[in-house]
This record gives C-alpha cells, structure tokens and sequence, in this order.
C-alpha cells in the first residue's frame, strides 16, 4: 500500500525532452531521488484484527513500534491535535475517517496560556495507542505548525499507519462493533497470518481513568467566586478555559478517587463538575461514592457532568450504563434537547452509555441522540444535578451547547435559571394550497444550470407537502419548466414562459392568486424582483406571503451600508466598505476612507459583474462608470488579495435549529471571483481552531439576520493569523449552494424548501441514510475539487486575466480521497484533450517570450494552473512559487509531488518502471490521478491507445484496479441507501456489490497473443474474447439497466439543454422499468441529483 502523498525534492533538469539521459553520477543520484517518490516511504507495518480477518497492510509514518489497543474510529474533519490528546481515547487505535491527514502539521507545544496549560492541546501528551489513516501528507502548511505529524508521532513513541482503506475499515467497526487490533511495524517474516488471541490486548480492562486522572489537587484561577471542585477522570484542558476564562470561578482539580465526603485537603466549593474519560465508568466505584455524598446534601449543592462524567452520575443515582456497539465519536453527533426540541450538534467521544430506562424516580432524560436514539445526558426533576454526554467545551469540534457551562454556574451561584420551553412552532404551522416559484429566468455567467437544479428540487419538495406549484420561468432549455407529471418526475402544476419582471410576475399573481411566492432559487433575477415587489407593496397589498428568508433580511444583506450596521451590533468584522451612489462619492470613499487599491462592484448583481479592482482615481473613475452601467449603487471594498477565501453554506429553520452543510476554500487567494477559483471541500489547510471559529461565526451571523432556509457566507482569512473578515452573505440559493449539495450529498435546495414551508431540521429525513435526521453535518472520507471551465478562446480581444468578475461559464466537480488525485481527474474533466495537469505538455502555456513565465504566474488568468505546474516541473521551488501566486503552500506541494512523479516516469521505460515494487509504483501513481495514457506517454510507450492499452494491462495484472466508493453523508458510520458513487484507486473493496451480469460474455475466438513478456489479467483475455449478447429476457435487459451519458461541463454551444435531454432519457427509462445509470461530473445539473 502506498500514498501519492510522498516527500519530495526538487531535481534540476536541464532539458526535459522525454528520452533517457546520461547517467553520470550525479545524474544517478537524482535519478535514484525521483524515483523514489513512486516507493512506499515508511517501515512496513500490519494492522491485525481481533475477529480473525486478514491483517491490512500498510505503512509507517510514526515511531516503529507494535501496539495494541480498541480500535475505533472519529469521523471528523479537522482537529487531530486535539483528538490524539484527548485523554479519551486513552488505550485505543484511532482510525480517522476523513483520509488527508497532516495538512496543517502540529503546533508548538511550547506555547503556554495563563494558566500554565499548552495553547492548543488539550492535555500534556498523545493518549491514542495509535493512529490509522488511508493517506498522509508528508508535506504540512500553516503559520502555526512547528513541526509534522510524523515527527510528533515518532517523539512521543506513537505508531502510525497510512495507506489503509479507512471508509472499508470504519464499515467493517459498524457492522461488527468495536474490535480489538494490534499495530505489527517491521514485523517478522514469520508472524502468522491470524494474530494470537494473547496478542490482544482490551485496554476497557484496565482503570483507564486511573492512568489519565491528575495525582495531585491543583487550583486554577485562584481567588475567583465561586469555588467549583473538578473530579479529573481525564480532563481536557478546554474544560479548564472554560471555567476559569469565561466563567470566573475557581476550579479546584481533584484525583478521580479523592474523598469528597473525607474532604483531606479541607477543600471549600459550591458546585461539583465531573469531567470526561476514557474505558469503563464501572471501574470508578470510589469517584462513585463520592458523587453519592454529593447527591445527599441538604441543601443540594449543584453538580454537572460530562461524557464520562454523564455515566458516573447515573451509576451514582442508581442507574446503568452499558457497552455502545462502536461508540460516539466525532464531532457532528445530532442531539436532541427533550425540555424544546432543539437539535445541537456535538462533539462526543465514549464507548458507553446511560441505559435511559433503568433511570430511578426523579432523575428524567435530558437529551437523546437524534441518530440512534441512545442516552445524551440525564437531570434530576428539582433539584440542580444534569449531565450530558457529550463535550459542550468541544475542541476539536463546534461549541454550540457551551450554555450549559452558563447554565451550571449560574445555579452555583444562585442565580435563577430561566425556564425553557418548547416554541410551539410546529403546532402553528401554516398550510399553503398553491405557491409561485420564481425561476432565474435565461442562462447567463454566474447564474446557470445550478439554479435549474434548485428550482427542481424545489418544485419536488412543494409536490410532496401536497402543494399546486406554479412556475414563471422563460428558459424553454431546462429541466424544471418540463410537462411531465408522475410518480417519477413531479413538474410544476402550470408553467408561464415569461420575462421575470415585477409588472409580469404581478399578473400571474393577479390570475393564480397564490397563498405564498418563493423567490430564493432563481438566483439574483428572482432575488431583486421579490425586492421591487415587497418594497413597492404589491405583494402585500394581494396577501402574497413571501416564503423562507424575509425580503428584509434580504435588504439588509445585499445593502453594504445596513449588512455592516448589522454585523457591528454582534461584534463582527466586515472588510472596511462603503456603498456610493455617484462617482465623486465614490472617489472620495477610495480615496479618504479606505485607501487605493480597492475593489469597486455594483450592488444587487450577480457573478461580479461590472467589478475590479482599482489603484488610483482614473481607474476608479472607470469601474465606477461601468459598475455604475449595471446598478444604482456601488460598493467600494478593502483589497484583500491575497487572503485565503472560504465559504460555509449554512441551513437554519423556523425554531433555531442551525447547521453548516459544507465549507470550501479556494485554491486561489482572495482576488479572484469564487466562480473563477479552483474551489476544495472540504477546506484543507484550516486547522480545528480556524474552522470551528467561522462556522461559530456563520452560526451567529444567520441567527441574527434571521435567516430560515440556505444561504452561504464568505471570509477573508489572513494566511498568517486568525484574523479574518466577512466579505459577505448571500441571503438566498446560491450558485455555491448546487456544488456544495454534491459534494456532500445533503439536497439544500428540497431541504430550504421544506423549511420555508415551517418544518423543522429535526422531524426531515437524511434522504441519503433515510434513517438519520436531517438537522446534522456532513461527514466527508473524501475531496472534492471543482474547476471552472472558460470558452475566452471563443472571442477575440478579451482579457483572459482573472479577477473579481466572473467569466467562467461552466464548472467540473472531481470526488476523490487524495488531492492529486481530484486535480488530476478534474483536469480531464474540463478539457477532454488533457490527460491530466501538465506544465508545457498541455499546450496552453502563453508563448514565453511574449510573457515570461514569471509575469504568468503572477497574473491570474485561464491558464495560470499550467504555468504554475510548468514552473514546477522546471525546478521552481515551491516557496518561490508561493510568493507570485499566493496559493498556498500546502496547494502547491501537491503539484509539485505530480509533477515529481510525472520526472520519475520520463526517467524510465515502462519495463524499467514495474521491475521493482510494481504493485506500489503502479498504485501510487494512480492514487495520484495519472491516467494510463500519461502513464504511457512518460515512459515511452507505443503512442496512443496501444501504449495506453498496455499499461492498462500491466497495472491489472499486478492488481491495481479502482474501486467504487459510495457519496453517504456520514463516513460510512450509519448505513446509506444511495445511488451517489465516484471511483478512487484510493481503497481495497467495492461499497456495492459487482454486477452480476459480467458473466453474459461469450468466445470470439481468434489470435489472443500480446508483447512477449507482457502479463495479462483474466479481464483482459475475457474483453478480447467477448462478443455481444442479446438480453435473455426483457426482464433481464431491464434489470441490467442503460447508462446515460451526461453532457459535462457546461460551455458556449452545450448547456443546460442537454442536462434535460439525460434527465429525460433517465425518467424514460424508468417509466418502462428500466434500470438507469447516469455519468456525469457537472456539479450544476439536475441530473447529478
């Protein structure tokens, strides 16, 4: 097993022609050097199962040392630092699910906060036995990291593992629950196959607790009031922050066996906390009986727990726990508070539960697990004893429940806590019999196929609540104004293909008299008609209610003046910005207020149009004009190019329920309009710090505007602090919003709709697990890359240069589990001429001597990704690199591994490439995305297919095939119902199961020989030997299905029409019984839905 993730270093070439060179030594060196990156790096190592299956093989990145230990599995995205020390996980095998580890390497442990305690650690050691991933990252990228993972591991005697099929491993720890492991580095020729049983060690055996808990009192933030006792049975350090920072008590820190009722250190307190920890609660009888002491009290004195602390307090009160069958953990756990309703997402990391109805009199459930249902903390009718079972102090992971901290001191000291409340939303909710949807009406840049995709699902969502749907939408081309009416394709009851406009939208109102309209998926066409209506009192004056987001809020986005007055009241950053309505106001906001260079754009318009950035007063005077051209006001806004650009989408319902669906980041910084950017989910260079403080801050800013249904935010974020800024909110469906619904398999548009219709996160269904509920967020075991596709070349005299207007017109989404992997892949996608990312051989490289390679890095355009990927290939170093594009490092360290790989190819011919190690070389090379034709092509092989066909054949026969991997929302830990799949090389075993109809092949005979020394696969002879076969039955050819090739990426002369033309042909399909398989890799299109 191997990982295209390997270190690299950069070899000088002096003339790349593709033929082999002299091998002088020096030249050997290097060549040694190169080739070395398609080798496995790290010892060989196995990770062996209690359940008897065949070891998983695997590789080394941390100390070479064998372990044993639970092995269980943690699906979050971010947040490794802290996971590792969590003391939590004391005696267990980590696997993590999301599969690029090591991207933002490991801060330094050095740094120490006020209270003596490491910054970004939340104990003062790695806990975990050891650590699996399926690919680690060997280069690290962040202003913080001090040093790499691997390095961190080997120092503190941690073993880890990387090359595992983390998605199979997780699927197998589901289904059999939590297994037993051992970690074999460099192990012995001789270890059998199946591990001893003695070899396995259950660490649930041992006081787990007595290993982690402090040996002495210690007091934090001496002198506070009031005075809090804290059991530590593996206390994480934010616990502490939490009390002594925010909070202001004295928090005394106990041994988990201290003698609350002996009190020997005659310890004054008002409140008692117990703290999370790791193994079984069972084995903390003494931490029990001092919480028993605590409960007699009179009067009561206020007692509060967490995870661990959640059992103890039920053992204490005379109920049980049990063993869960894989445990919580992760970092989106949906929990459901049974005083309202409310759904909270949460961090959780236990393997044992509180048995709900073994609860005695007067202690009732306080919140339950809105996916399994099980125990997520429990409270005493009158008196103040609760405890939860999860981490409201989070890190790593969101702090939404951090009010429980609040409510639990506020009774400490007294204060009367507010009574809570159910909001009877859901007994209020209105009833609609006909809705207007307002379409976006004709294609244009930055509003295209994607909003064809929202209004279809929102057209699917109102025929489901029963509701007459009438759609105003002139675009004969698109899926959503389609005629048919069945079970398959629920269209809209009547369809006007008219202009949106105001005076028009009024007389269709006029004539179908709806009870509500929704003007959110049609983009900024329906946006700004919903405005003019509600703002002129016509949509009031026919009882026309607008549906989801209020027009105000919409207002109060889109109007820069009156978005920051609303971000100021909540304490938030906006980048400095002002809005003008005339040129010399705007000349002298530039000028006086803000300081060139500026970024000038009209307000209320989509895709950036009419935008730019200006650096004196004659371009100011210019952009203004043309802004000027498209809108009655302009915004002019602080430059900050060269910030990194994220987005989260968010969802938010009627009763406060909130979640973040998916967060991105652009691979190009700040500058370049979002539609333009190569754009990655799930960011990839945020460390748990960074990602939980904006979406905290999305989370706070949507409440305030009072948004109900999607919408998306955008930051700004300084590459070398935790400073950032909010460019903006877009109030509505976005065009991020389709792509972010693919990537994660989470339909915003059907959900937005539901909600604005007064349902809840809550009672909606995961349509993917059909099991789970819709108010939680999305677990990805895998990236997602989307690339813009431009047709410039279609124009003569046009600026290919890139900046904050808009111009492509079509996009690609690539799903992968490594980064080179998904660059690759979405290379082909958006130009079917690629082979993949090449510098020179792409042929779109500028001339260089009319632009220096240099100048064309420094300038975005269309093809500034081949420039920076030929400066690689030349030898560039990666920082140099750096400092004209701005991309970051860790971006930009992954080109450089492809265009490592792509020398140590050129450097050999094919029979030389598999001589050694052929399986690694082979796999490490397609895990990194390289098609067979490059391949080929780089090793000299027979030009077009024939080369490409042999090593097809090669890397079959050595074994190296792909497999199919489902898109489920949750990292394989809940069972998913979904058709959704990509394939990756990245991976052992298939997520479904293989047809069974292969076997309808029959002899065609004829000479089957091949080049002499070539191995061939058994597929490969039967491909050659087959011939077609007609269908046995019709049943048979129904059940075998027709694939339906999709239309790709959009492009002048091939759009959405052609996405109707598969969408039709699928439901067709079905009518008759067929079975139907869509390929298709465009993001926008309803028929990727």
């Amino acid at each position: 097993m191997s990982s295209p993730s390997k270190g690299w270093m950069v070899v000088e070439r002096k003339e790349d022609t593709g033929s082999p060179l002299a091998m002088t030594e020096e030249a050997a060196h290097n060549h040694h050097v190169v080739t070395k990156c398609l080798d496995p790096e790290g010892t060989k190592a196995y990770l062996h199962l209690a359940d008897g299956s065949p070891p998983l093989e695997a590789r080394s990145f941390g100390a070479d040392t064998s372990v044993s230990g639970e092995v269980v599995f943690n699906t979050g995205m971010v947040g490794y630092p802290e996971a590792l020390t969590d003391p939590s996980y004391r005696g267990q095998i980590l696997v993590l699910t999301y599969p690029l580890v090591g991207n933002y390497g490991v801060p330094d442990q050095s740094i120490i906060d006020g209270h003596g305690l490491p910054k970004y650690f939340e104990s003062n050691g790695i806990h975990i036995a050891g650590l699996v991933v399926s690919s680690y990252s060997w280069e690290h990228s962040h202003w913080a990291a001090q040093q790499s993972l691997a390095k961190w591991l080997s120092d503190n005697g941690i073993p880890g593992l990387y090359g595992v099929d983390t998605r199979a491993l997780t699927k197998k720890i589901r289904e059999f629950g939590a297994l037993l492991g051992r970690i074999e580095v460099n192990p012995r020729a001789d270890l059998p196959q199946s591990m001893p049983t003695d070899k396995f060690e259950d660490p649930n055996k041992r006081n787990l607790v007595a290993e982690v808990s402090t040996k002495t009192v210690q007091i934090y933030g001496k002198g506070n009031t009031p005075s809090i006792v804290a059991y530590d049975c593996g206390m994480k350090f934010n616990i502490i922050r939490y009390f002594v920072e925010t909070h202001k008590v004295q928090l005394t820190v106990v041994p988990f066996d201290y003698n609350l009722e002996a009190n020997p250190e005659n310890i004054e307190w008002q409140g008692l906390f117990l703290s999370n920890g790791p193994g079984d609660p069972a084995m903390c009888p003494d931490t029990v009986k001092s919480i028993q002491y605590a409960l007699s009290l009179d009067p009561p004195r206020p007692i509060f727990g967490i995870c661990l602390g959640n059992q103890l307090l039920s053992l204490a009160a005379g109920a049980k726990t049990y063993k869960l069958k894989y445990g919580n953990r992760g970092m989106n756990q949906p929990c459901i508070d049974l005083r309202t309703g409310r759904c909270y997402i949460t961090p959780q990391n236990h393997g044992f539960a509180v048995d709900s109805d073994s609860l005695p009199p007067m202690w009732k459930p306080l919140f339950m697990n809105a996916n399994d249902l099980s125990n997520e903390g429990i409270i005493h009718t009158n008196k103040p004893f609760f405890s939860v079972q999860f981490h409201p102090e989070a890190s790593g992971g969101p702090t939404d429940t951090a009010f429980l901290f609040q409510k639990f001191v506020g009774h400490v000291r007294s204060i009367p806590q507010p009574i809570v409340l159910q909001d009877g939303l859901a007994y209020k909710r209105k009833i609609y019999k006909r809705v207007l949807l307002v379409g976006s009406g004709g294609l244009s840049i930055g509003q295209a196929g994607e909003f064809d995709y929202s209004g279809s699902q929102c057209i699917k969502a109102l025929k489901e609540e029963g509701i007459e749907v009438v759609l105003i939408n002139p675009n004969i081309a698109t899926v959503q104004t389609g005629q048919e009416k069945d079970d398959y394709s629920q269209g809209a009851d009547r369809v006007y293909f008219l202009p949106i406009q105001p005076s028009i939208v009024m007389d269709v109102i006029r004539k179908e008299n709806p009870d509500g309209i929704i003007v959110s998926m049609g983009g900024q066409t329906a946006l700004n008609v919903g405005v003019e209506l509600w703002k002129t009192g016509q949509l009031q004056k026919e009882g026309v209610e607008v549906l989801g987001t209020q027009i105000d809020v919409i207002e109060a986005t889109e109007d820069r003046e009156i978005f920051s007055e609303k971000l100021k009241e909540i304490n938030e950053t906006i980048a400095l910005s002002y809005s003008a309505t005339n040129i010399d106001e705007a000349l002298d906001i530039a000028k006086n207020k803000i300081g060139y260079p500026v970024l000038v754009r009209a307000a209320f318009a989509l895709g950036g149009l009419g935008s730019g950035f200006a650096a004196n007063d004659d371009e100011m005077r210019a952009l203004a004009a043309k802004a000027f051209a498209c809108s009655n006001q302009i915004i002019i806004d602080q430059d900050l190019r060269g910030w990194k650009e994220l987005e989260y989408e968010v969802v938010r319902d009627s009763s406060d329920n909130c979640i973040t669906v998916c967060n991105m980041e652009n691979f190009d910084p700040l500058g370049v309009h979002t539609g333009d950017s190569i754009v990655v989910a799930p960011s990839q260079t945020l460390t748990n710090r960074e990602y939980f403080m904006l979406r905290k801050t999305a989370l706070k800013v949507v409440r305030h505007l009072g948004i109900v249904g999607e919408c998306n935010i955008q930051y700004a974020l300084n590459p070398v602090s935790e400073k950032y800024c909010i460019i903006e909110v877009n109030a509505r469906l976005s065009r991020s919003s389709a792509l972010a619904s693919k990537a994660t398999g989470y339909p915003l548009a059907y959900v937005a709709t539901k909600l604005s219709l007064g349902r809840d996160l809550v009672t909606l269904r995961n349509s993917v697990t059909r099991t789970t509920t819709a108010c939680f967020e999305p677990s990805l075991d895998y990236c997602v890359l989307k690339m813009p596709r431009w047709d410039l070349k279609k124009f003569s005299r046009v600026s290919k240069n890139l900046g904050s207007s808009m111009l492509s017109v079509g996009e690609v989404m690539a799903i992968g589990r490594t980064f080179e992997e998904v660059m690759q892949k979405a290379c082909r996608m958006v130009n079917p001429s690629l082979d993949g990312l090449e510098g020179r051989d792409s042929g779109l490289i500028v001339d260089e001597d009319e632009v220096s390679l240099e100048d064309q890095l420094k300038t975005p355009t269309d093809t500034r990704l081949f420039a920076v990927q030929a400066a690689l290939e030349d030898g560039w170093s990666v920082d140099k690199v750096y400092e004209l594009t701005k991309i970051d490092k860790w971006f930009l360290s992954k080109l450089k591994n492809i265009a490592t790989m792509r020398h140590a190819c050129r450097e050999k011919s094919l029979d030389e490439l598999v001589s050694k190690n052929p399986f690694d070389r082979l796999r490490t090379l397609k895990m990194a995305g390289f098609s067979d034709r490059q391949i080929a092509r780089y090793c000299n092989a027979p030009d077009g297919a024939m080369g490409e066909s042999r090593v097809r054949t090669l890397r079959k026969a050595y074994g190296v095939v792909p497999v199919v991997k489902q898109i489920d929302t949750l990292a394989a830990e809940f069972p998913a119902q979904t058709n959704y799949l990509y394939m990756t090389y990245s991976g052992d075993s298939d997520d479904i199961p293989e047809s069974a109809y292969t076997t309808h092949l029959a002899p065609l005979g004829g000479d089957l020989s091949s080049e002499a020394g070539a191995p061939r696969s058994p597929s490969v002879v039967a491909f050659e030997q087959r011939k077609p076969v007609a269908a046995h039955t019709i049943e048979d050819a129904k059940e075998r299905g027709v694939m339906v090739l999709g239309c790709g990426a959009y492009c002048i002369g091939s759009s959405v029409e052609f996405d109707w033309c598969a969408v039709s042909a699928a439901r067709q399909l079905r009518r008759d019984g067929f079975k139907s398989i869509i390929v298709n890799y465009n993001p926008e299109t309803v028929s990727t839905d």
